[in-house]
């Protein structure tokens, strides 16, 4: 009996811990509060198969109980043996094929539905690609390409290519969507949908390197007109950008001098690093830190001591005084679209 209440006054705790660090979560980045289409899915599946184990559960609990009950010892004689049963062979047979069977169904249906990426294309396309540890989102029907922020339109989906430049990685937005995975060499593809207008977190759901926990992005839902309008000052800031910086370069501030020596040959085109294009409109920098001054200098001297395996170089000050990067990060703050 002792030991008993020590094994329960040792598992009570635990489960009520479990309990509430069930709770914790970020708004945004949970499969259980879906806000798009695809999320709602696959929540109608989750819960299926939560009902048939608690279901299975329940009855097998109860035979254990009832057989422990029952049959347990009373004395020292040998109980009545028995050797096979029809019945009860049939019974643990049958069962679970009909349980799989309730469960195959609504998930081979799912499966067809959420595998209609080529038709959800012909109203928007979007392609994904994943790079240690960030993500560039190339609009092709609008020659717009930008990072770390998916910018999507409310109400219909949203075709999905995926693919990735160096390892795999897995794309993963909870609060719309499941996970898919980005292969090198290889194209995949999926959809996405948003209920409403809102930002949700997204994850790299395959391990990368050292930072694939930093390897973080948001999907932004808007309306229809605020998308299309989105896209259209995109397109113009990356063209003014390319006349000026790239076209022309001449009379260029001390800021944009620096941009375009020392980062014009990556950022410029959003395919080597992320576009910067609307970066001073942006939350976060590298994905996960606040975009604020002080964590863009840091950054741009040493990005290994904040996002340990990322390719991009640090710049000390025998290439940038601090003169010259106040000036850099003035620029980049200056590059908005709203």
């Amino acid at each position: 009996m002792k030991s008993f209440k020590k094994l329960l006054f040792g598992i009570v705790p635990m489960m009520m811990f479990a309990l509430l660090l069930s709770g914790c979560g970020v708004e945004g980045l949970s499969a259980l509060k879906p806000m798009g289409e695809g999320a709602e899915i696959q929540l109608r599946i989750i819960i299926i198969s939560l009902v048939l184990m608690l279901f299975v559960l329940v009855i097998v609990s109860i035979i254990y109980v009832y057989v422990l009950m029952k049959f347990r010892r009373k004395d020292d004689s040998i109980p009545k043996q028995v050797e096979g049963s029809s019945t009860l062979e049939m019974i643990w047979t049958v069962v679970p094929i009909i349980l799989l069977i309730i469960l195959a169904v609504p998930t081979i249906t799912t499966t067809v539905e959420l595998a209609k990426a080529k038709e959800a294309k012909k109203e928007e396309e979007i392609n994904v690609t994943a790079n240690l540890y960030w993500w560039e989102f190339e609009y092709p029907n609008a020659g717009v390409v930008t990072g770390q922020e998916l910018v999507i339109p409310v109400g219909k989906r949203v075709g999905i290519n995926l693919t990735s430049k160096d390892v795999i990685h897995s794309f993963w937005v909870p609060a719309l969507s499941g996970k898919t995975d980005t292969n090198p060499g290889l194209d995949n593809e999926m959809w996405l949908h948003a209920n409403e207008p809102g930002t949700f977190f997204g994850k790299c759901a395959e391990l990368c390197g050292p930072s694939h926990a930093l390897m973080d992005f948001k999907v932004i839902a808007l309306e229809q007109e605020d998308y299309d309008k989105w896209l259209e000052d995109m397109k113009a800031q990356q063209d003014a950008n390319t006349e000026k910086l790239v076209a022309d370069n001449q009379n260029l501030t001390t800021g944009e001098a620096v941009y375009v020596e020392s980062c014009l040959s990556c950022h410029g085109g959003g395919k080597v690093a992320p576009s910067l294009t609307n970066f001073g409109d942006r939350e976060k920098l590298a994905g996960y830190l606040e975009n604020n001054e002080e964590k863009l200098k840091e950054w741009i001297r040493d990005p290994q001591e904040l996002k340990q395996g990322a390719l991009m170089p640090g710049f000390g000050e025998g290439q940038i005084s601090d003169e010259e990067l106040d000036a850099l990060v003035d620029f980049l703050y200056d590059q908005k679209i709203d």
